[in-house]
């Protein structure tokens, strides 16, 4: 089989270059003022990420793409619609099949990414013919945190770096496998929502198995609470998930405190506008979208 590795190269230095790009200016300024030294410190910075970005985005050029419609049979940005039964019995599936195997998330997250990591990579190989090697390194910063504090984690398009901001407990290997599908090319939120989660229920991994289907479950309540805090809570109250679940369930959608109640929704329509730029449906494609696509291709199957 045809092999491509990616070096992300910037994935392994102490700081993220995109943060050391944003702050170099400020630091330099503070530090060297306008002399020649501070322009010297910023031209440091932008050399670190372009030749970082550079590499990356050149040999990425040679990598094979999961064609969609040829593999499941439809665009990831236009699936059938699902109905409000097909979701509901969608969701008892998924409470029964949690229950039944929930398995404790024990792995510390260096160990987890490489093998999230390893399962993507194979289960890309399968559907492309094509190895597609990248870094499996994850930070536990960047400043994109600041900017959208809603995010549980982000990745750079340009330099490959992915950063999990906070544990998220039994949904921490679908957000990395969601942020690896960005490392590997994949920039549009509904492809990384699907490959991720396909790939971990590929992997016959209990751990991996179990995230996907939080996923799936967190998004379809969402999507039956038109995306109300209180509302998904409500739903959760009904579900019957076992303790350890719904804890992890609970704090998926907070209310929001006096401040994060005009900050949250701001950045989230700021989001939700460049996401739409770039040829997306916007926030739905992360919940309604990624869910249309699995029922939709599910129903295709059995059909």
């Amino acid at each position: 089989m045809d092999r491509l590795r990616i070096p992300n190269i910037a994935t392994y230095l102490p700081i993220a270059p995109s943060d050391l790009l944003l702050t170099a200016p400020i630091a330099a300024r503070l530090l060297f003022g306008l002399s020649p030294a501070g322009r010297v410190v910023q031209a440091a910075a932008i050399s670190v990420y372009a030749g970082s970005a550079l590499v990356d985005w050149a040999i990425r050029a040679d990598a094979r793409r999961v064609d969609f419609e040829d593999a499941f049979g439809f665009d990831p940005l236009s699936p059938p619609p699902a109905s409000e039964e097909e979701r509901r019995q969608d969701v008892e599936r998924l409470v029964e099949r949690l229950n039944a195997n929930y398995v404790p998330m024990r792995t510390p997250r260096k160990e987890l990414a490489v093998q999230v990591d390893r399962h993507l990579t194979d289960f890309l190989a399968e559907l492309t013919g094509q190895r597609l090697e990248t870094s499996a390194q994850v930070r536990d910063f960047m400043l994109a945190q600041i900017v959208f504090p809603f995010a549980l984690g982000a990745a750079d398009p340009l330099t490959g770096d992915v950063a999990i901001f906070r544990s998220t407990g039994v949904f921490e290997p679908h957000v990395i496998a969601h942020e690896f599908c960005h490392r590997k090319g994949y920039m549009k939120e509904a492809e990384a929502q699907i490959l991720g989660y396909l790939a971990l229920v590929d992997s016959g991994e209990p751990v991996l198995e179990q995230s996907a289907h939080c996923e799936r479950l967190d998004r379809q309540l969402w999507v039956l609470a038109e995306r109300d805090a209180a509302a998904y809570n409500d739903l959760l109250d009904e579900l019957g998930l076992r303790d350890e679940l719904k804890d992890a369930f609970a704090v998926r959608h907070p209310a929001e405190g006096p401040v994060g109640g005009v900050v949250g929704p701001m950045m989230k329509n700021a989001y939700n506008a460049r996401m739409k730029l770039t040829g997306q449906n916007g926030l739905s494609d992360y919940d309604e979208g990624f869910t249309n696509f699995l029922l939709a291709t599910e129903r295709n199957a059995d059909s």
